[in-house]
C-alpha cells in the first residue's frame, strides 16, 4: 500500500533505492567489476589529486555507466521473467541493452584516459 505522507513516502522511497543499489552491487558481477573499477578510480583521484572539474566529470561518468548497468539489468532480469526459455526476439532486447551499456563504458573510458594519462606520463619524464 502506498504511504500517502510526503515525508514518509520518500524516506520509504529512499531506503527501496539503496536496497535496490546494494542488491546490484552484491548480485551482479558485472556491476561488481564495475563498482570495484570505481573505487579504483576514486582513489586513484585522491592520489593523482585531480581538479574539481576532473572530479565532477569522473563521478558522472561513474554514474553513468553504474546507471545504465542498473537498467540493464533490470531489463533483463523482467526479460528471463517473461519469457524464461531462448527467445530470438528476447535475445535482440537484451543485446539492445547491452549494447548501451558499453557506449557508457566507452565513454567512460575516454573520460579516464583524457583525465589520468597526462599524470601519468608526467611520472616518466
Amino acid at each position: 500500500m502506498k504511504d500517502q505522507r510526503f515525508v514518509a513516502g520518500r524516506m520509504k522511497s529512499v531506503v527501496y533505492a539503496f536496497r535496490g543499489a546494494y542488491k546490484l552491487v552484491t548480485t551482479e558481477h558485472s556491476v561488481m567489476v564495475q563498482f570495484c573499477l570505481a573505487i579504483a578510480v576514486t582513489l586513484a583521484g585522491f592520489y593523482f589529486d585531480i581538479t574539481a572539474t576532473e572530479w565532477m566529470l569522473q563521478t558522472l561518468a561513474i554514474g553513468l555507466v553504474l546507471g545504465v548497468e542498473g537498467v540493464n539489468t533490470a531489463l533483463e532480469k523482467i526479460c528471463d521473467f517473461i519469457h524464461p526459455e531462448y527467445h530470438e526476439r528476447i535475445g535482440f532486447i537484451k543485446d539492445i541493452s547491452a549494447g548501451a551499456v558499453t557506449f557508457a563504458a566507452l565513454a567512460a573510458l575516454i573520460t579516464g584516459i583524457i583525465i589520468y594519462s597526462p599524470k601519468i606520463l608526467a611520472m616518466f619524464p
